[in-house]
């Protein structure tokens, strides 16, 4: 099945039957599937989305909300509704996803919908405010099915069945004492396969892997993906199972995280919604632009130091911009690289090291060949052999110190508890300007001069 992209026909369709009455509206909409209509949404005004929102069933509308992207406010559709087309929504949502939303809201309205919603369900739901939205616990559904480790089959399929009457789907079966405290886990298979008298304490997994509910949500991405895991239990400091956190859960924290590490390094703020009006846009990025400016001043400050060498060789002040912006690009790729690694897992000291190592390698093997380039066009170009060779110096070493900085820099901010994504490009951006306008400069007032 291909993914879903708007297009004019689709805008159009939807546009049109809007202006008709209901029944042609529920039409064109039973075409559509819930995620590909939470993608129309991004393209249509509130009043639009409230009406097909009221027209769809229930349960398909809460399939709708649950697919709508954050930047889409779907905690802003849901207050706009009808309290009692609201009231059935949330209680159809599954507890993680309404926590989310619900979270967003201000505190009158969160309030509100609480005490319209089932108590059961609304009590969940505060449980599950508590916990910051970037941990385990924010993260987590806490409905689990789970069985006591003293059960027999029979009991044990009981009480599966009995729990999974309010659950869409499950994947493991979580084994508690009677106090629910986690003891492991057990398949649906291995109970269906197991004799009548077994207990489940004769065929459950002992020792399962599980996170606590503080632990941030990118470790837990981390754990499901080396231990390849399909979901993985949540408990507190006591071990007893609080809820579970699907493996489509942390695609999405995947997604966001990626997402945030790329604006980061780009001296973008994650606070800016990626769909957000252009004042957002420059309230986030120009704090960043005014301190590139401030460094960029500082790099400026390094060729007034020369200005007898620009003036006795002005063919120089041409290639320490090449120089420079050589040295820039580099120290993006080692740092892209190095973020990216010190993201996926810790890093020993034995294992920084050689990531440092790396990284000037290959600074030392990039800038050798390119300044070997710019060697051979200053000798054929500006028929200067001394100029080539102050180039090829300045431009190898400049991409050393490229590699140094943007492997070295993002791992001394990540020991000294700073994210290496924030301030490592600025950083690396000023050191590469200032060797690149240095290196050639200084050479060619020892070497040419």
């Amino acid at each position: 099945m291909q993914s879903f992209e708007i297009d004019k026909s689709d805008l159009l369709r939807i546009k049109t039957a809007l202006e008709g009455d209901d029944a042609e509206l529920e039409l064109v909409l039973k075409e559509y599937h819930a995620s590909e209509i939470a993608i129309l949404f991004e393209r249509l005004p509130q009043e639009a989305r409230e009406r097909i929102i009221n027209i769809l069933p229930t349960e398909e509308a809460s399939e709708v909300i649950t697919e709508m992207t954050e930047e889409s406010h779907p905690e802003d559709l849901l207050v706009s509704l009808d309290p009692e087309k609201r009231t059935e929504i949330v209680e159809e949502l599954d507890y993680h996803v309404a926590t989310d939303i619900i979270s967003q809201m201000d505190e009158e309205d969160q309030q509100e919908i609480l005490q319209d919603i089932d108590q059961e369900d609304a009590s969940s739901i505060r449980a599950l405010l508590n916990y910051d939205e970037d941990t385990a616990g924010g993260l987590m559904n806490s409905q689990v099915i789970c069985v006591n480790i003293n059960s027999d089959k029979k009991d044990a399929l009981d009480e599966i069945i009995r729990q999974s009457e309010e659950m869409e789907e499950f994947y493991t079966i979580y084994v508690v004492n009677d106090d629910k405290i986690l003891q492991g886990i057990v398949s649906i298979k291995d109970i269906i396969k197991a004799r009548s008298e077994v207990k489940i304490r004769d065929i459950y997994q002992h020792d399962p892997v599980f996170v606590k509910a503080d632990l941030d949500q990118e470790e837990v991405a981390k754990l499901i993906s080396q231990y390849n895991l399909t979901s993985i239990p949540v408990v507190d400091d006591h071990m007893k199972l609080l809820g579970r956190i699907m493996v489509d859960d942390i695609i999405d924290v995947m997604e966001e995280e990626n997402t945030e590490d790329i604006l980061k390094i780009s001296g973008v703020s994650e606070d800016e919604e990626l769909s957000g009006n252009w004042k957002d846009a420059v309230k986030s990025r120009l704090p960043w632009l005014v301190i590139n400016l401030g460094t960029a001043f500082l790099a400026a400050s390094v060729i007034r130091q020369f200005t007898h060498v620009e003036e006795e060789l002005p063919i120089i002040v041409a290639y320490v911009t090449i120089i420079g912006g050589m040295g820039g690009n580099a120290a993006t790729q080692a740092l892209a690289v190095t973020v990216r690694r010190i993201s996926l897992s810790d890093l020993t000291d034995r294992q920084t090291y050689r990531t440092v190592l790396k990284e000037i390698s290959v600074g030392l093997i990039n800038g050798a060949a390119n300044g070997l380039i710019v060697l051979l066009f200053a000798l054929l170009y500006d028929k200067n052999p001394m100029l080539g060779l102050v180039l090829f110096l300045a431009m190898t070493g400049n991409l050393v110190v490229a590699g140094l900085t943007g492997a070295g820099i993002p791992l001394v901010l990540k020991r000294l508890g700073i994210d290496p994504a924030v301030a490592s490009s600025i950083i690396i951006t000023t050191f590469t300007d200032c060797i690149g306008f240095l290196l050639p400069l200084w050479l060619a007032s020892k070497l040419l001069l």
